[in-house]
Order: structure tokens, then sequence, then C-alpha cells
């Protein structure tokens, strides 16, 4: 019995790497507001749709969705930190004004598509915005956004990770870098076509959020010092 205290000294001084390691994950956590205060936000191209009136911020991206005829898609780059924050295209959605000289034709459809490369502000270093474009697409009835886009923009660039970089090749380089306060920019993280911006993963790993690897390795480390403290108590007994 009076080994038992020895024992539990041994145990205790234990837990003191399992409780760095603990520190360690917790530490790694981006607490929203806080960790990505310095970030001013991500430098991409927007994807957007109009119900003929308004622009609104797509749900899905360019290569999945499909238009009807009479739609109107816009893209807009700029600096913006998220979906609520993103620039709209500064020009009016107006399928008339755009497409109303292109007849309807049996088998194709019209997409009116505004292209809005923005302001000086927001362009890399050393380049300078085109001008606006508001072309109309005629493509065929199954075609996609990204189809009605390539049909009026080119050339277009996009990553390895198939997110849109560039429209009628601006800009000459770069993809969804982040940039931050101070104008500096970051290396660009994976992003998604699908969503014409970060994917949700990405979000994830880039600041938003913790990761749900590290929250699982910080709950793995938990889990283990939990149970050496409740052995050592118990030894205790």
């Amino acid at each position: 019995m009076r080994r038992a205290p020895v024992r539990v000294r041994i145990r205790a001084r234990r837990l003191v790497p399992l409780v760095a390691v603990l520190l360690a994950f917790t530490g790694a956590l981006t607490v929203p507001g806080t960790g990505t205060a310095h970030a001013a936000g991500y430098r991409y191209w927007s994807f957007w749709e109009s119900d003929g009136a308004r622009w609104t911020y797509a749900t899905q991206g360019p290569a999945l969705a499909r238009p009807a005829d009479g739609a109107v898609n816009g893209f807009r780059f700029a600096v913006s930190a998220d979906s609520q924050d993103a620039a709209k295209p500064r020009e009016t959605p107006d399928f008339t004004a755009v497409c109303g000289s292109t007849p309807a034709k049996s088998g194709a459809k019209r997409i009116a598509v505004v292209v809005d490369p923005g302001t000086e502000a927001d362009a890399p270093d050393g380049e300078k915005p085109p001008a606006p474009l508001a072309e109309c697409a005629r493509v065929d009835a199954d075609a996609t956004s990204a189809d009605a886009l390539a049909a009026v923009a080119k050339p277009l660039r996009y990553n390895s990770a198939a997110l849109l970089c560039a429209i009628t090749g601006y800009p000459k380089s770069g993809c969804g870098e982040q940039i931050s306060d101070g104008g500096a920019a970051s290396p660009a993280p994976t992003a998604s076509r699908a969503t014409g911006g970060l994917s949700r993963d990405d979000e994830d790993e880039e600041g938003g959020t913790p990761s749900l690897g590290i929250l699982a390795g910080a709950a793995a480390v938990l889990t283990l010092a939990t149970a050496a403290v409740w052995q050592a108590r118990r030894r205790r007994g």
C-alpha cells in the first residue's frame, strides 16, 4: 500500500505531455472574429444570378448552373470576405438590353452575360481592370452558365482545383488569394468551381471555423487526459 502514492505521482506526471498536446491543439483553433482579424478577404470572381430586377449571389457555381432562356448571369471581380460581403456587378441586370436584338432559336437558349472586372482598388499590383462587358450568349439548350461565359468572354483561366481565376484574361496571375489589411497577398487556398469561391472544407482550414481534423484531435487528447485523471483518482482512493 505504501507504493500506491508513488504510482499515482508517476501517472500524474504523465498528464503533463497530454495537457501540453491538448493546449497545442486548442491553441491552433481559430476563433471567429479573432484569428482572422488580420484578413480583409479574398480577391476572386464571384458569380451572380438575376430574377430580372436585382442580383442574387448564386447558390451553385457556373459549372453546375443551367439557366433557362432569358436568364441573366453576372460575374464580379473584387476583394470580398464572403458571400454576404461580396460586391455585386454594377450594371443593372436587364435581359432585353443585352439580348433584345438576338432572336430565339430552336434547340438553343439566350443568356445575358454581364462581366464586371471591378475597380482599381481591387486590382492586383501592376494590373488595371479592363472595360466591363455585357454580351448575349446563344448556347445549346442544356448549356451551363460556364458554357455561356466561355462563349462571350474568352480567354478564361482556371486553377488546378477548377476555381475560375480569370475572365477575358483578367487578372493575368493569381487566383483567390487572401488579402491582408495591409494589402499583401497570401498564397491562394484550394477552392471550388462549384461555389465560385472557397469550398466548405477550405473555409474551415483557412480560418472561418476550426477544421474537423483539429477538433477530432483535440477531443481525442482531452479523452486521454480525462481517462488518466480518472485512473489516478481511482488508485488514490
